[in-house]
């Protein structure tokens, strides 16, 4: 029993720390590509990252990052303004766990 209590605390300790990277590469993909048009938490050209995890799914942040010219209208947006980006699959991940952070 002892064993698997330690096995879960190791997992748990894991998550995090694989979590905490994440958003801390986010933070670094957010102040290179991101920060002129959007703040944290603070409306600005666009809206703010807290706005954004409180209304959108990862998933449909990751389609406005990669596709808004595709998606804007289901986002309930009636211009597009946000130019797509072209990331890898691990640097859209982190962008968007550290925008989901703000939730």
């Amino acid at each position: 029993m002892h064993k698997i209590a330690i096995s879960i605390a190791l997992f748990h300790i894991v998550s995090v720390s694989l979590w905490a990277g994440n958003v801390e590469s986010g933070e670094k993909i957010f102040s290179t590509l991101c920060w002129g048009c959007h703040h944290p938490t603070a409306e600005a050209f666009g809206p703010s990252f807290r706005t954004i995890a409180q209304k959108r799914t990862e998933n449909q942040i990751k389609s406005q990052i990669l596709r808004p010219d595709l998606i804007y209208r289901a986002l309930g947006y009636k211009r597009n303004s946000m130019p797509s980006f072209v990331m890898s699959e691990n640097d859209l991940n982190n962008i968007a766990i550290y925008i989901m952070s703000f939730k």
